[in-house]
């Protein structure tokens, strides 16, 4: 069995996890998270303040499953307790962003302005005018989301202008040689 699907995951006061049905719903107080569960390889027991999942048969697949499903539960649980956040840095003369209601507006040297629209449950702020903060409940759609503002404008190995993440190491490539 998974050592990660032995450790039980503690489900924090104001946080509700039903895993009656094919599907995991956590509630809390940054909002409301649901997850496919394969119930034929994994059972989930939620009791006494305390999420179990274990293996449904001995096979690999539900043994690896295990570990997978406590992982994303886990992750649901902070999601709606804490929430998560990716903090993007823009690099290069005149790159910078601002938030226009709920859009956000990006200048990153292309001869027109980039909008992005976040989807449902993300927040994005703009602290300073070279720096996004995105916000959000679920993790995957965190990350989703500040990959495609990183796409719009990747990082480029010769001067390292661009859209990335904070903390971040861009590899330097060596300029033309005369």
């Amino acid at each position: 069995m998974s050592r990660i699907a032995k450790m039980p995951v503690k489900i924090p006061q104001g946080v509700s996890v039903d895993a009656s049905t094919d599907e995991v719903f956590v509630k809390g107080p940054g909002g409301e998270l649901r997850q496919a569960v394969s119930h034929e390889y994994v059972d989930v027991q939620v009791q006494d303040g305390e999420a179990r999942i274990a293996p449904a048969g001995a096979s690999r697949t539900a043994r690896a499953l295990a570990g997978t499903v406590r992982s994303l539960i886990s992750g649901m649980v902070t999601g709606v307790t804490d929430g998560f956040e990716k903090t993007l840095e823009l690099q290069g003369v005149g790159y910078r962003a601002a938030k226009q209601g709920k859009k956000l507006v990006m200048q990153l040297g292309f001869s027109h302005p980039v909008e992005y629209e976040p989807p449902a449950g993300i927040n994005i702020d703009t602290p300073t005018q070279t720096s996004i903060v995105v916000r959000g409940a679920d993790k995957q759609r965190v990350g989703q989301v500040a990959a495609e503002l990183r796409a719009y404008r990747p990082p480029e190995p010769y001067k390292g202008k661009g859209v990335r993440y904070v903390g971040e190491q861009v590899r330097r490539k060596e300029g033309k040689k005369k």
